[in-house]
């Protein structure tokens, strides 16, 4: 199955999330063995288009939840864990009402 964002193919998982969001992941995450000149500028860079793209963040976990959704949907499939306090509160009270 091919996969296409526009006119472009995404052949990775990495050029899917680069194609949909419009910048590359290494500006978000940066590289191994940048220098801290290099941090600062990848840093000054995402906050400019942060503030050029408030709905930046929001735009990108739609993407993610929607490759999750397509691709490894049993993530979604959760349990709600049981707090133990609740629990026992509630095994004491059933036990306090039939003695």
């Amino acid at each position: 199955m091919r996969m296409y964002i526009g006119r472009h193919q995404a052949v990775s998982a990495r050029d899917f999330v680069e194609l949909a969001v419009g910048t590359p992941v290494e500006l978000w995450l940066g590289v191994e063995g940048e220098s801290e000149m290099e941090r600062a500028a990848r840093l000054d860079a995402a906050r400019d288009i942060l503030a050029d793209n408030p709905g930046l963040p929001d735009e990108v976990s739609r993407v993610a939840a929607e490759a999750i959704e397509a691709f490894a949907p049993e993530l979604f499939n959760v349990t709600p864990l049981v707090r133990r306090s609740v629990a026992r509160h509630r095994s004491r009270r059933g036990r306090d009402v039939a003695a």
